[in-house]
């Protein structure tokens, strides 16, 4: 039960927030600082669950109201309880987690999760477009590939609601709100990995051309070459699509130099595994014969023999960050939209080891 001195307190703080903001848009974290609750409980207020005691919904509601609360953009009264995910594809591991973030995150500030798979239509994003103007949502985290991501990012204003970008792919204008991670860095620190355990002849393959995050990861790839001493070679990277399919294709071109590579950065988990195939197709043993690090940590890399080093790009924390950014209203009018960066990091496992002399009749096609 709360006291006297606590709910004077809380009207304290509804004044303080409603005084400094003034005629500016209040974000639900100060509305549940100035009630004293947290922000799942402010939400939950707002979607109309049932699940908080009349008190505290009283202080929410009288926070609501001496603050001035509004969502931005929207002139109906209340929340919808929905947050729409527009994603282009869900038959990747990255896809999975970037989903199981969201809807955890959603779940637990009381909100609904709606799904739109655009499967990279490109000819009509006017379609995905139009059913999101037409109808209520609280907000929109988007996660579109490089195909739709000029069309989409030139129509984020026709939604009235908070729009994050989940930047997987890279290249948003710098007016978009968007959430990505330390692309370069991960290049850079799977690569150092490798130069570190002593090998020279590192192949990688890479995504498309028309992907920044492949080309960031890249470019990291070639400063850590050249902070080991050692000059980026154009025939040790191949042209991948992040599929199975892209690396094992970009392994058999490697494989076949010449003078083949002893360990490989394969641009993402995925094309790991294609690595992985083409390598056990040629008899060769990972880490033995060819080492092999990937991008992501996605559950999988856990459970393929050997266990995958791979870099680890927080894929589920930032399906997590951008749920929450749109339901507490996306960011105030006037100023530069946020856009946010995660760390990677490297997460050695057992498909790595010190460089030795190559087995190199083994590397060819049988």
């Amino acid at each position: 039960m709360a006291t006297e001195y606590e709910e004077t307190g809380a009207r304290k703080q509804v004044r303080h927030v409603a005084r400094r903001r003034g005629g500016d848009r209040v974000t639900i974290a100060e509305v549940a600082r100035a009630a004293g609750v947290s922000v799942p409980t402010v939400s939950k207020v707002l979607n109309g669950h049932d699940a908080v005691g009349p008190r505290t919904r009283r202080r929410v509601e009288d926070a609501l109201a001496a603050t001035g609360y509004r969502r931005r953009g929207r002139s109906e009264p209340g929340r919808a309880g929905l947050v729409d995910f527009v994603i282009t594809e869900l038959d990747t591991a990255w896809a999975c987690e970037l989903l199981r973030g969201a809807e955890q995150e959603a779940y637990r500030l009381g909100a609904r999760l709606v799904l739109t798979v655009t499967h990279d239509r490109q000819a009509h994003p006017r379609e995905w477009f139009r059913s999101l103007a037409s109808r209520r949502t609280d907000g929109v985290v988007l996660v579109l590939s490089s195909r739709t991501r000029l069309i989409a990012a030139e129509r984020l204003r026709s939604i009235d609601a908070p729009v994050v970008v989940i930047d997987q792919m890279g290249g948003y204008d710098q007016d978009v709100p968007a959430i990505g991670a330390a692309n370069w860095a991960g290049g850079f620190a799977a690569t150092e990995h490798l130069t570190g355990l002593g090998h020279r002849r590192i192949g990688m393959i890479t995504g498309p051309d028309d992907v920044p995050c492949g080309l960031e990861r890249l470019d990291g790839y070639r400063a850590a070459l050249g902070l080991a001493g050692l000059s980026p070679d154009e025939d040790l990277v191949r042209r991948g699509d992040f599929y199975a399919g892209g690396g094992r294709r970009g392994a058999a071109e490697l494989l076949d130099l010449p003078d083949p590579p002893t360990a490989v950065f394969a641009g993402s988990d995925q094309q790991a595994m294609g690595v992985y195939d083409e390598a056990r197709a040629r008899g060769l043993r990972i880490p033995a014969d060819l080492s092999v690090v990937g991008f992501d940590d996605v559950e999988m890399c856990e459970w393929v023999t050997p266990r995958l080093t791979t870099v680890r790009q927080p894929l589920a924390e930032m399906a997590v960050l951008a749920v929450r950014r749109v339901l507490e209203g996306g960011h105030p009018p006037g100023e530069p939209p946020p856009r946010l960066e995660l760390s990677t990091r490297l997460v050695v496992r057992e498909s790595t080891a010190p460089w030795k002399p190559p087995a190199r009749a083994a590397r060819r096609r049988r």
